[in-house]
């Protein structure tokens, strides 16, 4: 388990997992899971990104480091939002 915010911090969202398919997160006692094709942004990220984490006003999780804002509804019930990222990855250039 990887904790998602500096020492001393408050916060209630904590890194479950990290798979090659999807983050799993548990936020205020409920566990999350963002599929890495509704949620693309994750999927190249390091583990030292995705764990720069932070829970704002109860339902909004904000990753600085990738620059992703998420609300939790848009996780918990995705039928509410049907427009889904037309990013696939991040791809990084291959040096010539």
């Amino acid at each position: 388990m990887a904790k998602s915010s500096a020492r001393g911090a408050r916060t209630s969202v904590e890194v479950q997992g990290f798979t090659p398919h999807a983050l799993w997160l548990m936020v205020r006692g409920r566990e999350l899971m963002l599929d890495f094709k509704r949620f693309p942004w994750f999927r190249t990220a390091s583990m030292e990104d995705v764990c720069d984490v932070t829970l704002l006003h109860g339902q909004h999780l904000h990753w600085p480091r990738l620059d992703v804002d998420l609300h939790i509804d848009s996780i918990e019930h995705p039928e509410r939002f049907p427009l889904v990222s037309a990013v696939t990855s991040r791809t990084r250039k291959k040096p010539r």
